[in-house]
């Protein structure tokens, strides 16, 4: 009988172990959806259309932003962006006029051929807003990020006279040239953001809009006379990539799985 009894008392034993042993315990890291405030660095590539396609080549667009996202991942930001490195698509002639001969070349102060870049430069400040869709169960801060803004964008032809030998050219002069327009401008932003464990490891990329309405902000062109106040539509459009450093720790819980 107490053979019997202890052979139970065995059995009973070895199935609690089993039983146990058959739910492993997993440990997981999940980021909590949390508020976060950033600084960012962006740079992109873009392709211009309309108005600004028939004088400017691509260029490129460099800027900081600060963003502030809500724990329910909606984020509010402003943002400054400098556009540079557009060549001139157009003939030199349509932007300098009578200062350009017959062979195409600018002539300077000592009846020399003179040495010029020209170069399309923009402006770009804005304030707007989005939202984080997350795609993944355990990355709650991070996924489809879907942004649009509204600010002001400025755009204009660059000298570049580094002797400084092109009369026509100096001081103010050059705003008779320069072709400065300003207006209203829209950007819609669509791609993916990472904010990672490690603040270094936190990004974005993705397909970026821009559409601005801009005019004339120079009353007089020396080769086109005085200038309107019409409205003339561009556009941009450019793949953007940005490196972000979180201001604030973002918050994480342990979710436990039993088998």
């Amino acid at each position: 009988m107490k053979i019997l009894k202890i052979s139970i008392l065995s059995l009973f034993l070895l199935s609690l172990s089993g039983l146990f042993a058959q739910r492993p315990v997993q440990r997981e890291q999940v980021d909590s959806a949390t508020t976060i405030f950033w600084l960012d660095a962006n740079l992109s590539y873009q392709i211009p259309f309309g108005e600004l396609y028939k004088t400017f080549k691509p260029n490129f667009n460099l800027g900081p932003g600060f963003t502030f996202k809500t724990a329910s991942n909606w984020t509010t930001h402003v943002r400054f962006n400098y556009l540079f490195g557009s060549s001139i698509r157009c003939d030199i002639k349509d932007i300098l006029g009578n200062m350009v001969n017959s062979n195409g070349d600018i002539i300077d102060g000592y009846g020399m051929k003179g040495t010029l870049g020209l170069e399309g430069r923009y402006w770009y400040i804005a304030a707007g807003g989005g939202k984080i869709i997350p795609v993944l169960p355990n990355k709650r801060n991070s996924g489809i990020w879907l942004s649009a803004d509204i600010g002001y964008f400025v755009h204009k032809i660059h000298f570049t006279d580094n002797d400084h030998l092109i009369d026509q050219l100096d001081g103010d002069y050059k705003k008779g040239y320069d072709q400065r327009s300003a207006g209203l401008c829209l950007s819609q932003f669509i791609g993916f953001i990472h904010i990672g464990k490690v603040r270094v490891a936190s990004f974005y990329g993705g397909i970026e809009i821009y559409e601005m309405w801009t005019t004339p902000t120079r009353n007089y062109n020396f080769v086109y006379g005085p200038t309107t106040n019409q409205k003339k539509f561009s556009a941009l459009l450019g793949f953007k990539i940005g490196w972000i450093v979180p201001l604030y720790e973002q918050k994480k819980t342990q979710n436990l799985y039993y088998n």
